[in-house]
């Protein structure tokens, strides 16, 4: 399947093949595919859709997994959902709890295959970063996940079972017989006539916020992506308020106005650097959609405002992308763009083999300085995470062991592919 946008970087198997058990995963499906799927199953045409809205709601709003628990859904038809479907999670291999109360789970999906989900509580927020491929289809150099091949785009079902999976290690499902009252907080997408007036709100919960920032580049498995963040965002469904999730990209250009048109979720950017020179080296897609080309497209993205401002992460590596001239070119490129615009400077976060190092305290803290002084907010981010290997740019499959020329040459075949597209 071609990855969308212009360029297809690595031509590899994309798609997750078939269960052995011939049941389908309901976890992803739409509700339109539902409905067409107890239809295919044999449930007559009449009763599918209120059918699908029955398993609809203990699937999402209530966390269930065994179909004898849905208690309003007619035996026979919970006879034939236990035959031809199944409400999964995906297996966790291996889960880490870090000193500051980070966790991750190292999940493995039904092909065997892997990639890791990060819970980052908070006193007010409790943020999960997600997944979107095992693997990346890309090599930023600072990125641990960067250092792995791209082996497949996860499925949408996928993608909304590492919020699931969450839910049930935090506990946040309403237990069975207890009725669920809905606490409406308002959409703030006025201009949208089709879409829900309210979602349910993440008040009371731990899990509130959703970063598409896991292994792997969302804006080229776009499809799954917007598929499993419409359930995320669902009111009817997992509930998540649009303005409480955010979709990071490296500089996917042709897919940033079609992400804002089509899921509108608030944005984040890798940008890194200021120079073509230094983001050439550290963020490489940079070859392909160069800085004065990503910029402009942050600028035309929808839905973008002071209200929602665009995040730009920027690593803080030692000598190479830290200078005072860096941040003021910085604050200069975001001021000639006019981006409603907040800074995240990200302290590097080391992993075995990395051929960098981390900026130190006080050029971090005068690089901050500058970029506020600027007129823009640029606070530095805590490190979270560090000791299980779960922070920012340390995700990778602690199950695959690779040497050094190996790095080498997947490094050397993701560029290939971007310069011969």
């Amino acid at each position: 399947m071609q990855i969308p946008g212009l360029i297809d970087p690595v031509p590899v198997p994309r798609t997750a093949p078939a269960r052995a058990d011939g049941r389908t995963a309901i976890v992803g499906l739409t509700r339109a595919e539902l409905t067409a799927a107890l239809v295919a199953a044999g449930i007559p045409d009449k009763a599918a859709k209120m059918r699908a809205s029955q398993v609809w709601h203990w699937v999402y709003h209530r966390g269930v997994v065994d179909f004898d628990l849905m208690a309003n859904v007619a035996r026979d038809t919970r006879d034939v959902l236990k035959a031809h479907f199944v409400v999964g999670r995906p297996e966790i291999a291996e889960v880490q709890v870090s000193a500051d109360g980070t966790r991750k789970w190292l999940l493995r999906f039904d092909d065997g295959n892997e990639a890791e989900c990060v819970f980052i509580p908070d006193a007010d927020r409790g943020t999960l970063c997600v997944s979107s491929q095992v693997g990346c289809t890309l090599n930023c150099r600072f990125c641990f996940t960067g250092t792995m091949k791209l082996v497949r785009n996860l499925t949408a079902g996928e993608i909304v079972g590492q919020v699931m999976l969450a839910r049930d290690a935090l506990g946040e499902w309403p237990a069975v017989g207890v009725k669920q009252v809905p606490r409406i907080e308002p959409d703030d997408d006025d201009d949208d006539d089709d879409a829900p007036r309210g979602t349910y709100s993440a008040d009371g919960r731990m899990l509130t916020n959703v970063v598409m920032m896991g292994m792997g580049e969302p804006l080229y498995n776009f499809d799954n992506v917007k598929s499993a963040l419409g359930i995320v965002m669902d009111a009817t469904g997992l509930g998540l308020s649009k303005r409480r999730i955010t979709l990071s990209t490296s500089g996917v250009v042709p897919m940033m106005r079609r992400a804002g048109e089509e899921i509108g979720v608030n944005l984040a950017v890798s940008l890194h650097a200021v120079t073509k020179e230094v983001r050439d080296e550290i963020v490489p897609i940079n070859k392909r959609y160069g800085i004065d080309e990503l910029l402009a497209a942050c600028a035309a993205y929808p839905g973008a405002n002071n209200a929602r401002r665009i995040t730009f992460e920027y690593v803080m590596l030692k000598d190479r992308n830290d200078s005072d001239d860096d941040a003021r070119e910085l604050v200069r490129l975001i001021r000639h763009y006019r981006l409603p615009a907040k800074v995240n400077l990200i302290p590097f976060n080391p992993w075995p083999g990395s051929a960098y190092e981390c900026s130190t305290p006080e050029r971090i803290a005068r690089f901050s300085d500058i970029v506020f002084r600027g007129g823009i907010s640029a606070p530095v981010r805590r490190p979270r995470g560090r000791d299980i290997m779960a922070a920012c740019g340390q995700l990778k499959s602690a199950s695959e062991k690779v040497s050094l020329a190996d790095l080498d040459r997947r490094a050397a075949e993701k560029e290939a592919g971007w310069a011969t597209a």
